[in-house]
């Protein structure tokens, strides 16, 4: 995990530097949610705060959850990670396995925060993992059924076309992060939802 340790400070700076707040929606996970650069823009109404590092995996989000969301007291919690696990060769049971371990820290230090989990997407990049994906987010959708505060979100969908491939116009030319298009797509979904904020 030492890795991370540098962008993890930079995040930790931001947070201390923010004056404490109740209502912040708080999104955490990879680099889908820290490149996602719009985001104060896309939901204006609401007070976002973006607690992404790049490359993180679902394993790394739980082994900094207590240094990073914790501290940022969220109304709500909006996940996405999963992606890089499988990427580095895990198998959709490891993947779940960590997301318990993320599960069980809401539980215990932010006790009735709502939790939304934005499903792993299928990228041009990553499509030989594709049925990885799916056994992965089935897995994490069956644990979330179980938690009354969570809910799964499913991002993976609107990014494929009829044939059920992603679409090239949502993704950037190295197949893999969302274009704006694709991010476009993802505000559209979650705004649809209205059950999360």
């Amino acid at each position: 995990m030492l890795w991370y340790e540098d962008e993890v400070r930079q995040l930790e700076t931001k947070l201390n530097a923010q004056s404490p707040a109740t209502d912040r929606v708080v999104f955490y996970g990879s680099s889908s949610i820290r490149l996602w650069t719009s985001l104060a823009q896309d939901f204006p109404n609401l007070n976002t705060l973006n607690l992404g590092f790049g490359g993180s995996t679902l394993a790394a989000c739980a082994w900094f959850f207590k240094r990073l969301v914790v501290p940022a007291a969220p109304r709500s919690v909006l996940f996405y990670a999963g992606d890089n696990d499988l990427g580095d060769g895990r198998h959709p049971e490891e993947v779940y396995l960590f997301f318990r371990a993320v599960a069980e820290q809401m539980h215990q230090f932010l006790p009735g925060v709502p939790l939304s989990y934005l499903t792993i997407k299928i990228s041009p990049a990553r499509w030989h993992l594709a049925d990885k994906i799916r056994s992965t987010n089935a897995f994490i959708t069956e644990e979330i059924a179980k938690c009354p505060d969570f809910k799964t979100v499913d991002m993976t969908t609107p990014l494929l076309g009829p044939a059920g491939r992603p679409k090239k116009e949502f993704f950037e030319s190295d197949g893999l992060h969302l274009s704006p298009a694709g991010y476009r797509v993802w505000q559209q979904t979650l705004k649809a939802r209205n059950d999360i904020f």
